[in-house]
């Protein structure tokens, strides 16, 4: 009888901390699903300094241009 009181007590124990670790995880489970409308508006970010830093980029292979050309003028 103290064996199977013994068993019971653990296999108790045992689903108690299985669910509460079940519980956390469900938790974490929702809690990215709550908020993708923070990380949708970030591409869209992303998207802009891609198109500022092209424009950059462009301006300074403009400038680059220009200094050899002027460069070119001189000789």
């Amino acid at each position: 009888m103290k064996a199977l009181l013994s068993a019971l007590f653990a296999v108790m124990i045992g689903l108690t901390f299985a669910g509460s670790t079940y519980a956390a995880e469900e938790k974490k489970m929702d809690a990215p699903a709550a908020a993708p409308a923070a990380p949708a508006a970030t591409p869209a970010v992303g998207g802009e300094m891609k198109k500022e830093e092209k424009k950059a980029e462009k301006k300074v292979k403009k400038a680059k241009k220009a200094k050899e050309e002027k460069k070119e003028e001189k000789k």
